[in-house]
């Protein structure tokens, strides 16, 4: 070996080795500190882009599931209000048929009255319940209906009979309907016939006598001299399409009549306003006595479809819309029936109430309540639904995220065993290395003894 002075390259060599030591220690104290074993991308270019795509994909669904959680409270506050509002209207039912009840009183029907008042009034409360200051229940989120010139638009009320026979028609007379098993309903032309409606918080009632009636048809009797302001129709005998040619805002048919047979009552005006909240038909013979099973498959109308306000054009939505996923438009469409009284018929327009006052009225106002359950029931029914979706998307969304975060975890975690040991071993190379540097230093001092 040579004597150099000026290039110990033992030294410089020595140098190296330590620097490399150095380094190679602080990415291991880096690693241990932060648990990670790539802690950026020039640690591992490919790995390091996996993770990072992998850890937006759980920060995104961490924030879905905040959202489906979001919206089960949301929902969970409809749920809260529309329970009221059933409980309210089995109330208002009872009320009712204990004011069609002749033990009672026109006085006694006066305070009912007033008792039906405010819990009508309860029940608009109960729609404007809010959620981060939105209104759920004021009709604001319904499905919404499309204008159409077609007169049976879906955003009339209908109601459905499958109680009358398979052959009665627009053109039928009374006197020979008959009940689905083709049994006739005993009607006689001595007869008496009493409709009673409910129509913007109005109660109608009609009445006469069979063999009076004009034509004495069943289009006549379902319109009460046309006085009901509503519509006949019969859905298996549809050649013309009509009812199909309801459709959503999304140009989808709401309906097929080759669905589902019957005979049809539809408001002849659109909207809230213009819909029969309750149709009550009842048929007595000559002495007063109810004709019972003629008054059963008569009054088996349900209803079918609420009348809507909430217009739309084709394509554009009202449906709260939940973001329940990680992706662009992986969401649950969501809409609320208007439970205000108007609404649920209960309430005209103008503000007056459905009275109870007199035995007819009353009876007509049952149906009202009981058509108001249907309408609230379903909704309870669709709330219930979707909270169940939402919590099976929660657990779904949970588990895609865990599934993620083991992923990321095999990619980017420590080993921290594995790393103290590579820490341990970098140390003491470094040690060794420092301790190396020293010795190549003390070499180059052999160099003053050939100058002695």
């Amino acid at each position: 070996m040579s004597m150099v002075l000026k290039n110990n390259m033992e030294a410089v060599r020595t140098m190296n080795i330590l620097s490399e030591n150095s380094n190679n220690l602080e990415k291991s104290l880096s690693k241990i500190s932060c648990g990670m074993k790539i802690v950026g991308a020039n640690d591992d270019p490919a790995n390091w882009g996996i993770s990072e795509r992998m850890r937006v994909r759980i920060r995104a669904l961490e924030q879905a599931n905040q959202n489906a959680q979001n919206d089960a409270s949301l929902m969970h506050t409809a749920e809260g209000a529309v329970d009221n509002t059933i409980d309210v209207l089995r109330t208002l039912k009872a009320k009712a048929i204990d004011a069609a009840n002749d033990s009672n009183t026109n006085e006694d029907r006066q305070t009912i009255q007033k008792e039906i008042n405010q819990l009508v009034d309860q029940i608009d409360d109960n729609a404007l319940v809010t959620f981060n200051g939105k209104y759920l229940l004021t009709g604001s989120s319904t499905t919404g209906v499309q204008r159409t010139s077609d007169r049976n638009t879906w955003s009339r009320t209908i109601f459905l009979n499958q109680s009358l026979g398979t052959e009665v028609t627009v053109g039928s007379r009374i006197t020979d309907l008959t009940n689905r098993a083709g049994d006739s309903l005993g009607i006689q032309s001595s007869d008496f016939w009493q409709v009673s409606w409910v129509k913007n918080g109005k109660v109608s009632v009609e009445s006469g006598q069979i063999s009076q009636l004009g034509g004495r048809t069943l289009t006549y009797l379902l319109l009460a001299n046309g006085a009901a302001n509503v519509d006949f129709d019969k859905g298996n005998v549809l050649a013309d399409g009509r009812l199909a040619a309801c459709y959503d805002k999304y140009g989808q048919p709401l309906y097929s009549p080759d669905l589902q047979a019957g005979v049809y009552i539809r408001a002849t005006d659109e909207g809230i306003a213009g819909a029969i909240t309750g149709y009550i038909i009842n048929i007595t013979d000559a002495a007063g006595n109810a004709r019972k099973a003629a008054n059963a498959a008569l009054n088996g109308f349900k209803l079918l479809k609420a009348a809507e306000n909430n217009f739309g054009n084709v394509g554009v939505s009202n449906l709260l819309n939940f973001q329940i996923g990680a992706d662009a438009n992986v969401a649950i469409k969501i809409g609320f029936s208007d439970m205000r009284s108007e609404a649920l018929g209960l309430k005209g327009n103008t503000g007056n109430i459905v009275s109870v006052t007199t035995k007819d009225y009353a009876n007509a106002v049952i149906s009202v309540f009981e058509n108001a359950l249907t309408i609230a029931l379903d909704q309870q029914t669709q709330i219930g639904a979707t909270l169940s979706r939402l919590e099976y998307t929660s657990t779904n969304i949970l588990t895609s995220r865990d599934n993620d975060q083991s992923a990321e975890s095999v990619i980017r975690d420590a080993d921290m065993a594995k790393e103290m040991t590579n820490y341990t071993k970098n140390n003491v190379l470094l040690q060794t290395a420092q301790s190396m540097l020293a010795q190549a230093n003390q070499n180059s001092s052999a160099v003053l003894s050939l100058l002695q």
